[in-house]
């Protein structure tokens, strides 16, 4: 089957950066220019400029057995002394490096010199357990700052880190405890949860248990425990740590040690509940590098007044890249929020905004629909003045949604950067510069300076401007993946193997260039339909679907039909304020009839379905595949990494 994706829909609007925000920014289009002239020494600059580094690096890039890439090799580093200690040498240690809120709302600030004792006192708990360069330490913890200090006390000591989505359940919690082999896990009693204490450490002694007499868990020796909750929890005194208890009483002296730039940083596992884990391999030098220099740049960061916030979760890996390492080690203030964006109440993260002076806001496409479903009302309670720059991040983000975005919460005058990149990319690999690029609501347009992004058929031939197809990445780039954990021909045959005639990583992602060269995701290659032999993209329908006055949010599926061989099957969530002033009586064969007038009739949805909540994991994802089964009339798959099981029970019963 051919891989080129139709394109049906038209967006003409460009933004381009006001006059003060180019004026005070830092971003340079010489940046472009050096990384075009030279790639390799471009990174070496980054590097060097970025980071400490205790032995300096003298080759930047060995891609001599790909995919295998080691970069800045024979350098030495530390890469919690780059988050902290560098810091406070400099005179910065009263700067504050995390404003924290708790869902009740309780608070804390903590400077980079509380922080860096923190972890220091944390790191030597650690190695009393026994934990030491290679170890694993698997983290299943709530979005409380002891979350960002366990990762960096364990990337201290050079051991590696696994963190767990504190949502995952015990059998996911044992299947990356099992994989990685990990001695220690750190745990809280609990964390809230909208409104309520939602239990952790009894997830993990049931991980540790014989689970489906698979035995009892074997490689784990300790576990650290935060009391956050205040939740009763079953103890094992030889096993059980209290953190409260062990890391105060521990010395705040610790001597932080170079280790390699190829020195395992941390495994992230991007599978759900069921089959094999697969454990994404990041190493310390290039991934920290291209964290760095991508939160400041494409951020336009000022460390010395910017308030960053970005809203993911340490458990997915926007939240390693852009709560934990990129803002830290670029000295940066940034908030962090243990909760839901609706409790106690549905204008929570606009109030935090107004409380903290936020200036850099970045978060999920998801997350900006679910507000518009709401209605602009609740964020014009709030004073958002003092935001300068918005960020999207986790799917493509559709140009109405974007326009709500920039209009509603950025005052019509702040840029966005729609940024693109994967567990697997460590860092942002395609996005606009703020201070030089005219954006362009839904697309994320350029890569940024350094990386090389293009659009081929199924073949690897370039399709060129003003065509779809497979997004690849052409080049190695410093924050790739080293691996899937001890599974290297799984890393070969998953990412490698489609073009490795050509030495080009394909991501599985459809996406297509424009008449200008600037990028357009179109969602997972999995999710193009085939209608008519017409190859479709869900994003572009969603996004014609979402333009619909009516419309909050809109996912989209082929389903198998006779006739056409797959057809457009709708979900639809309509928004508040549309049903408070109209009836929806009639709305499904007008959105149908929207759809073949804005695209085109071979778009134009089979069936549209109007709905109260689409299946969301519990970072935003839509899960499409439900949707299909719901779509062609089969049992529902499985629902366990929902943020809602009950969801699609919900969904099964309205189309019927």
């Amino acid at each position: 089957m051919s891989s080129q994706i139709d394109h049906l829909l038209d967006e003409s609007r460009k933004f381009p950066p006001s006059a003060e925000f180019v004026a005070e920014s830092i971003d340079d289009p010489a940046l472009y220019e050096r990384a075009k002239a030279d790639r390799e020494g471009f990174w070496g600059e980054q590097a060097r400029e970025m980071l400490h580094w205790h032995k300096p690096f003298t080759q930047v890039l060995n891609w001599s057995n790909p995919p295998f890439a080691k970069w800045f090799d024979d350098g030495d580093l530390n890469v919690a002394y780059n988050c902290l200690d560098r810091h406070v040498e400099a005179g910065l240690g009263d700067r504050v490096a995390i404003l924290w809120e708790g869902e009740p709302g309780d608070e804390r600030r903590i400077t980079y010199a509380e922080l860096t004792e923190e972890v220091k006192r944390t790191a030597n708990v650690l190695a009393e357990l026994g934990i030491g360069h290679g170890d694993r330490v698997a983290i299943y913890l709530p979005m409380i700052p002891e979350a960002v200090i366990s990762m960096l006390a364990v990337a201290r000591l050079g051991a590696i880190h696994s963190v767990v989505f504190g949502g995952y359940s015990a059998d996911s919690l044992r299947s990356r405890i099992d994989d990685a082999g990990a001695k220690v896990v750190i745990t809280a009693d609990g964390g809230y949860r909208k409104g309520k204490v939602s239990a952790l450490k009894p997830a993990v002694d049931q991980a540790l248990s014989d689970r489906h007499g698979e035995g009892v868990q074997q490689t784990v020796e300790h576990v650290l425990v935060v009391q956050r909750g205040g939740n009763d929890v079953d103890w094992d005194s030889e096993r059980d740590i209290w953190w409260h208890e062990a890391v105060p009483a521990a010395s705040a002296e610790h001597e932080a040690l170079a280790f390699p730039a190829e020195n395992p940083l941390f495994i992230l596992y991007t599978s759900g509940t069921t089959g094999n884990p697969k454990g994404i391999l990041h190493t310390s030098g290039g991934y920290l590098t291209q964290a760095a220099y991508t939160h400041k740049y494409v951020f336009d960061l000022h460390p010395e007044t910017d308030v960053f916030w970005c809203t993911a979760d340490i458990g997915w890996v926007t939240g390693h890249s852009y709560v934990t390492y990129g803002p830290l080690a670029n000295g940066a203030t940034q908030v962090m929020f243990e909760g839901t964006p609706d409790s106690p109440h549905p204008g929570r993260w606009w109030e935090i905004i107004e409380k903290y002076g936020v200036t850099i806001f970045y978060t999920a496409p998801t997350a900006i629909r679910s507000f518009m479903k709401l209605g602009r009302q609740i964020p014009q309670k709030f004073d958002l003045s003092s935001l300068r720059l918005l960020g999207s991040v986790g799917e493509p983000i559709n140009p109405e949604a974007w326009m709500w975005y920039r209009e509603v919460i950025g005052a019509d005058k702040t840029p966005i950067v729609d940024t693109w990149w994967q567990t697997e990319t460590g860092a942002i690999m395609v996005s606009p510069l703020p201070g030089i690029t005219a954006t362009k609501p839904g697309s994320a347009q350029v890569p940024v300076p350094g990386v090389s992004i293009d659009v081929t058929d199924d073949d690897g031939n370039k399709v060129g401007n003003g065509n779809g197809g497979l997004l690849v990445v052409t080049e190695p780039w410093p924050s790739m993946l080293r691996g899937i954990w001890g599974d290297p021909d799984r890393f070969k045959a998953t990412y490698w193997e489609k073009f490795e005639d050509k030495g080009y990583y394909f991501a599985g992602d459809g996406a297509r260039l424009d008449e200008d060269g600037d990028l357009w995701l179109l969602g997972r290659v999995d999710d193009v339909m085939n209608v008519s032999g017409h190859r479709l993209s869900t994003t572009e329908i969603e996004s014609s679907l979402v333009a619909h006055e009516s419309t909050a949010e809109a996912a989209v599926v082929g389903a198998a039909d006779e006739t056409t061989g797959q057809a457009v099957v709708a979900f639809v969530i309509i928004k508040q304020s549309y049903l408070d002033a109209h009836s929806p009586e009639g709305l499904v064969a007008q959105l149908r009839a929207w759809v073949g007038e804005q695209i085109g009739p071979i778009a134009r949805p089979r069936d549209v379905y109007i709905v109260g909540e689409l299946p969301k994991t519990r970072s935003g994802k839509i899960m499409r595949r439900l949707l299909r089964d719901v779509a062609e009339g089969r049992e529902v798959g499985d629902t366990t990494t929902l943020a809602d099981t009950l969801v699609m029970s919900t969904i099964s019963q309205q189309v019927k």
